[in-house]
């Protein structure tokens, strides 16, 4: 297998290669579908649907009912499996767990978050669920054991190419990262908890963060996981005000640019905020990392806070070394690798892969479910 070969130097080659005339041809007739279960799939596959439409090609969604009130005007909605079929993508790129088999195209996994090691590698980040034929990479942090999983099952292939999500985070300001800052001069503070019950801080930051809020010395965003409970979402959203503005799950992204400082536990959007060499603090993460102030009870949330805000010159070399190797790209193409590699993928350039295991139960019942989606959306298995 040689998708441990296909490094970023290549890829970049391949991005800015003249392909040959015929193969103009073919990539002018492109058609590529995103695939999307939860809201947070949207700000992470719509750069690399700019990517794909900066290339000439056309792009399509597949999303769930709840999805669609949240497409754009020119985002077209493919609602049916005989629509996806008569629009035969060479790519179905998604950003969950799961990728409907029947589809046709290259399988490929963009990766809903970074690995937070929230469970067992086995069962967390690195399981292989036998859908995709391609994974693209955030970084070394998940390039090395996706490739050692890759020579081991051998029936994908692994591209390091960055994670199109982070794409506007390293781009130009579009004037949405700062309208979210207040208009006084006030030190802006992110908080985002992950869902899992036993690992998230929504409930016991809960009484600090309105206290907080309440003493208005910090401006506070705030946001929280789409699978929380809604009664707890419900009281966190009560908070907004003249010290605070809570935002869905779509508007990560500006979140991260404005604030200075981000306030978490065990979700995957410390990673997506230390990139930025940001302090971070957490709440017991399960496995803390040296870049994160991680701190073990509410009442020490206030120190924690005085502490981000002046980082020290330590505590900024291990951000930048967090970064390195979670997510090294930081030129904004993330979405055109990932692009590139599906098309090197189904040109054959990164080499043969064997069969996948046949799951008949798994696959009768992803059949079921999309060939029309139009039902509510159930978690990621």
């Amino acid at each position: 297998m040689t998708s441990g070969v296909f490094t970023p130097d290549r890829l970049g080659f391949i991005l800015a290669r003249q392909p040959h005339p015929r193969m103009r041809d073919y990539q002018c007739m492109q058609r590529h579908l995103l695939f999307a279960t939860q809201l947070y799939a949207l700000p992470i596959l719509r750069p690399l649907a700019d990517a794909i439409r900066a290339a000439g090609h056309e792009v399509a969604w597949f999303v769930a009912a709840p999805l669609a009130a949240r497409l754009r005007p020119d985002e077209r909605r493919l609602e049916h499996a005989d629509e996806v079929r008569a629009f035969a993508p060479l790519a179905v790129f998604s950003a969950s767990n799961s990728v409907p088999h029947f589809f046709p195209g290259v399988k490929v996994q963009v990766f809903h978050g970074f690995n937070a090691d929230k469970r067992p590698p086995r069962r967390g980040h690195f399981r292989i669920r036998n859908q995709f034929d391609l994974y693209c990479t955030q970084g070394p942090a998940t390039t090395i054991p996706f490739r050692e999983l890759a020579n081991k099952y051998r029936h994908f292939a692994v591209v390091e190419t960055g994670w199109p999500k982070l794409d506007p985070l390293f781009g130009a300001d579009d004037g949405s990262a700062a309208a979210l800052r207040p208009a006084q001069e006030r030190p802006v503070v992110m908080y985002a908890a992950t869902f899992t019950e036993h690992l998230t801080s929504a409930r016991t930051l809960y009484a600090e963060i309105a206290r907080q809020i309440a003493s208005g010395e910090r401006y506070w965003l705030l946001t929280l996981h789409p699978k929380i409970d809604p009664e707890l979402i419900a009281r966190y959203k009560a908070l907004a005000g003249p010290n605070a503005r809570y935002l869905e799950a779509d508007m990560l992204v500006p979140m991260l640019r404005a604030a200075e400082v981000l306030v978490s536990d065990t979700s995957s959007v410390v990673s997506e905020f230390a990139v930025q060499c940001k302090p971070v603090i957490t709440l017991r993460n399960r496995a803390p990392k040296p870049h994160m102030l991680d701190i073990t009870s509410p009442a020490q949330l206030e120190g924690a806070l005085r502490s981000a805000f002046a980082p020290s010159p330590g505590l900024l070399a291990l951000l930048r070394s967090h970064a390195d190797d979670v997510h090294p790209f930081r030129d904004g193409r993330s979405g055109e690798r990932v692009l590139a590699a599906a098309g090197a993928f189904a040109r054959g350039e990164l080499g043969a892969i064997e069969r996948k295991p046949i799951n008949l139960w798994r696959k009768l019942r992803t059949r079921l479910r999309y060939l029309r989606w139009t039902d509510p959306v159930t978690p990621d298995r």
